[in-house]
């Protein structure tokens, strides 16, 4: 059975997991700062892949923020 639709605290939960996926993307830069000489190239390639794809996690995510907050504005 399906669940209702409670969108009551989309907008914290996205902004937590923004939160989250910047600060691993911080320390994934941090990582490669450090240790870039002590790691494989294909390694420093993966990482830095990964971090462009936080990137576009994190800028998708604020837009449904965005539009979560719209949605919740409009509710009131």
């Amino acid at each position: 059975m399906a669940h209702p639709d409670n969108r009551a605290n989309n907008a914290e939960r996205l902004q937590k997991a923004a939160k989250n996926t910047a600060e691993n993307l911080n320390e994934a830069e941090q990582y490669l700062d450090e240790h870039a000489d002590e790691i494989s190239a294909s390694e420093i390639e993966n990482i830095e892949a990964k971090n462009e794809r936080r990137e576009e996690s994190i800028a998708g995510m604020k837009s449904e923020i965005e539009d979560e907050q719209q949605f919740q504005q409009r509710q009131q």
